[in-house]
């Protein structure tokens, strides 16, 4: 009886590219972006309303808001990566997270935060999906792919974790931090996401 010998696909996985590697630090940029988003504006809700001398049923909305659109788009946000391009929809929505964010740290009325907040949870939900498609057809199906996913949804419960810590540290020095910080860090990922992020499926 002759043994049976090893097929290809038992191997070892393949190591990712620097590219590759790249990638997933952009992609991972924009989830934790995410997460200290949601988080840091918890914190800073009661400075807000001092501030603006909102309700409490306009402080409310200032969250919901972010929800609505988060949850009301993220189905089509998934469509649309697979209709018009996963780095175009990736790298738009980006630009629009990053304007809306600063319209948000300089909003003077609770109908204006309200709506930068509504905004912001669109573009969301138009780049968590963008995103996930990169990763899923960016990486080899098997370790390869469940590392990066791996990597990718532990920054995201890191940005929330990390996010309620700087929340309470810059809305102590201005509520309006809470929405100036996510532009900074957007406007260092954004030129990233252009540089790495290729316009085929794989990196």
């Amino acid at each position: 009886m002759s043994a049976h010998a090893p097929g290809p696909a038992e191997g070892p996985p393949p190591s990712w590219t620097p590219r590759q590697w790249g990638v997933l630090l952009v992609l991972c940029g924009a989830i934790f972006l995410e997460g200290i988003d949601i988080a840091m504006l918890n914190v800073a809700l009661p400075a807000i309303r001092a501030d603006l001398g909102l309700s409490t049923g306009s402080l409310q909305w200032v969250m919901s808001a972010y929800v609505l659109g988060y949850g009301g788009f993220m189905l089509l946000g998934g469509r649309a990566a697979d209709l018009f391009g996963r780095r175009r929809m990736f790298v738009f929505w980006l630009a629009v997270f990053l304007a809306f964010s600063g319209l948000g740290g300089l909003a003077t009325e609770g109908w204006t935060l309200i709506a930068a907040r509504f905004v912001t949870g669109i573009a969301a939900a138009f780049m968590t999906p963008a995103g996930l498609s990169i990763i899923t057809t960016g990486f080899a199906q098997g370790a390869q792919r469940n590392k990066a996913l791996l990597f990718y949804s532990g920054t995201a419960a890191g940005g929330f974790s990390v996010g309620l810590v700087a929340g309470g540290l810059l809305a102590s020095a201005g509520w309006r931090w809470v929405f100036f910080a996510p532009v900074v860090l957007c406007a260092l990922i954004l030129p990233a996401a252009l540089a790495l992020v290729p316009r085929t499926a794989r990196p």
